[in-house]
């Protein structure tokens, strides 16, 4: 599956009651289809996954499908500590129709994880049985466990694993996986346009023309602050929460990089560096939501253990935002 391009990790939208709010969820889901992104990441860490229960993430991913675009690729969020537990909710966004199944590294026992040999069996088992491609995500920052580049080049022999999603915002970790996977030679389904080719778009128009485009194991990032420069250096797209509230204007920073315009990617990602740097990378989930509804897509509150922004959170939040496409 092709993954070049701006990939927003959707947040859980939460009603007055505490429960997932799911027409707003769709509501969202469907004006993200109308954006230029890429495609839609659905239950990330920026979709609270790790507070929700297993029927509620399993009611999550059926309800973004049912809202999505068929043209838009769809990575289903499905990293769990157990690789079993993994495989199962794997298995079960292939029955909605995903197209990508993203596992996050699993980090809860520091010791034995540290060790290469157990993560690799890790992902070896859960990309034998996926009946998705799989890519890999690697948040550091959340996990306090960051998979090792020679890792990454290791695994990224295996078939079904198709991508890592690199959110330590390390340049120079991106370009070491960039060059030792150079080897691998995979092809994806893209349209006339080169535009990726899901299932859905073929079934619901098969007279589209389509041919395969070689794409390698393909990097992807997860900071917005630095997504030129990691695309300089080979990465083939991001999916970065600030796309959840600027979907726009990220994918304006991307545009211009495949234009090869310099001037106008300095511009474009000067103009979102601190306000990603801020509501991202410092206020979290909260300030995501706030500034999705500053910009016209329903945000609302976030569960415990995450608190709302203070007042003065959100007044830093909306100046930051204030001249921020949505």
């Amino acid at each position: 599956m092709l993954l070049h391009g701006i990939f927003p990790p959707i947040t859980t939208p939460f009603d007055a009651d505490g429960n997932v709010y799911h027409a707003k969820l769709a509501a969202n889901v469907a004006r993200y289809s109308r954006s230029p992104v890429a495609g839609i990441v659905v239950q990330g860490s920026t979709g609270e996954a790790i507070l929700l229960s297993d029927q509620e993430r399993r009611d999550v991913l059926k309800c973004a499908r049912e809202a999505a675009a068929p043209e838009k690729v769809l990575i289903a969020g499905v990293g769990i500590e157990s690789a079993a537990e993994t495989l199962r909710l794997a298995e079960y966004a292939a029955t909605l129709g995903y197209d990508v199944a993203m596992v996050r590294t699993p980090h809860f026992y520091k010791a034995q994880i540290n060790r290469p040999q157990n993560m690799l069996a890790f992902y070896r088992f859960v990309c034998d049985r996926s009946p998705l491609p799989v890519i890999i995500y690697n948040f550091p920052q959340a996990t306090a466990y960051d998979i090792p580049a020679e890792v990454v080049i290791e695994l990224s022999a295996h078939p079904n694993l198709i991508g890592i999603k690199e959110s330590s915002g390390a340049i120079a970790k991106v370009k070491q996986m960039v060059d030792g996977t150079r080897h691998v030679r995979r092809s994806a389904p893209v349209t006339e346009q080169l535009q990726a080719l899901t299932p859905r778009l073929a079934k619901s128009s098969p007279t589209l023309q389509s041919r395969d485009l070689e794409v390698g194991f393909q990097v992807m990032v997860g900071a917005a602050q630095t997504l030129a420069s990691s695309i300089e250096v080979g990465a083939v797209g991001a999916i970065v929460a600030f796309a959840c509230a600027a979907p726009a204007a990220m994918h304006e920073i991307y545009a211009a990089c495949q234009a090869g315009d310099r001037p106008l990617v300095e511009q474009k990602q000067q103009a979102i560096a601190a306000a990603a740097t801020r509501i991202v990378g410092q206020l979290s989930v909260p300030a995501v939501k706030y500034a999705c509804d500053l910009n016209g897509y329903f945000g609302g509150t976030v569960r415990l253990p995450l608190l709302p922004l203070t007042p003065a959170e959100k007044a830093e939040v909306e100046q930051l935002m204030s001249t921020i496409k949505g």
